[in-house]
């Protein structure tokens, strides 16, 4: 047996040897390595050298997975937005910056109403909102004499026409940007059925357009029709201030949350933010949970409540200033509830 083994490895030519030694060198590194590693693992666990569990007993308990996040929840800088706008533009180019820029220089009211929509719209005195003209416009744009509006969440336009009225009559040169994407909410139809729909595109735009032209507010008043992120941000890149920017769109916290941060960053020295429904119940309180933690996120001080009256939500503005020497501001708003905000400007 073994000489016809021998007889058989001669027939095998040397470089045929080679080859196999060559090969298998490398398979028994690996084995060897994997038998190592199998052993470790084995040895690095009790568990398999415990005796077996009985039937009756229950497998081992294991803690749950704690998840670390690398920011400390209750550490408020992550929070804060820090970037800067742009180098603030004159007041009186505002308005031919944002025709040129977003209009290809063609005014939105240029030739409006187009034939199929001037039957239609409703030309009428009484438009539609919630606490649009209140006390708080005139207090306001009394103390601040603003050259430049930001209205964030304008609807068909009768907070902005109001304050329009009232620049003129105390004959201010103001222009007051109306910020909003003109969509409404989902379901505000069952509210405002008289506002035209075709092909699933509602003319809340038009109508808002016919009711400043109604007022005979064209100059005064420019709407900017994209949502209330991407507008705030291009504002801020092109260096586009306001005096007075008013916060009244979103009712969610995040949505109130990203206004009211947004909106501060261009304000002037001097202005005042300011914004509505801080009382509404919507989103679990959202827009009153979105102002407090931007009060506690940049330290606020000199914070007032003034309640009276019976309470009702869409009459409660709240107000943030940026001037260091107006001290607090406690808003009269006839018998219901204001809260303000002051703040030093830095």
């Amino acid at each position: 047996m073994k000489t016809e083994q021998h007889h058989a490895n001669r027939r095998l030519s040397p470089s045929l040897q080679h080859k196999i030694i060559k090969t298998a060198k490398p398979a028994a590194y690996f084995i060897l390595l994997l038998l190592t590693y199998s052993f470790g693992y084995l040895s690095h666990h009790p568990a398999s050298t415990s005796l077996p569990l009985s039937p009756s007993s229950s497998p081992p308990q294991f803690p749950e997975p704690v998840i670390r996040f690398p920011i400390n929840t209750t550490e408020l800088n992550p929070f804060r937005i820090t970037t800067r706008c742009a180098d603030p533009i004159p007041p009186e180019t505002i308005r031919r910056t944002l025709v040129d820029r977003l209009f290809n220089g063609t005014s939105p009211f240029e030739n409006f109403p187009p034939p199929h929509a001037a039957e239609k719209l409703r030309r009428t005195k009484r438009v539609k909102g919630w606490g649009s003209t209140g006390a708080v416009f005139e207090n306001l744009i009394r103390r601040v004499q603003p050259r430049t509006v930001v209205e964030v969440g304008t609807f068909l336009g009768a907070s902005a026409i109001h304050m329009a009225e009232l620049t003129r009559q105390l004959g201010l040169q103001t222009q007051i940007l109306c910020v909003d994407d003109f969509r409404g909410w989902a379901g505000f139809r069952e509210r405002f059925m008289h506002i035209p729909i075709l092909n699933g595109d509602v003319w809340l735009f038009y109508q808002f357009l016919q009711n400043v032209v109604t007022f005979n507010q064209t100059g005064s008043i420019l709407p900017v029709p994209f949502s209330s992120g991407s507008t705030l941000m291009l504002l801020c890149e092109w260096g586009v201030y306001a005096d007075l920017v008013e916060i009244d769109a979103g009712h969610d916290f995040l949505s109130a949350w990203a206004d009211i941060n947004r909106g501060f960053r261009i304000l002037r020295p001097g202005g005042v933010i300011f914004g509505h429904d801080y009382f509404t119940a919507a989103d679990n309180r959202g827009v009153r949970r979105a102002v407090d933690l931007f009060a506690k996120v940049h330290n606020l001080k000199g914070v007032h409540e003034k309640t009276g009256g019976a309470e009702r939500s869409s009459y409660h503005h709240t107000i943030v200033t940026k001037w260091p020497k107006l001290g607090s501001i406690l808003m009269e708003l006839q018998n219901y509830v204001a809260r303000s905000i002051t703040v030093n400007h830095t």
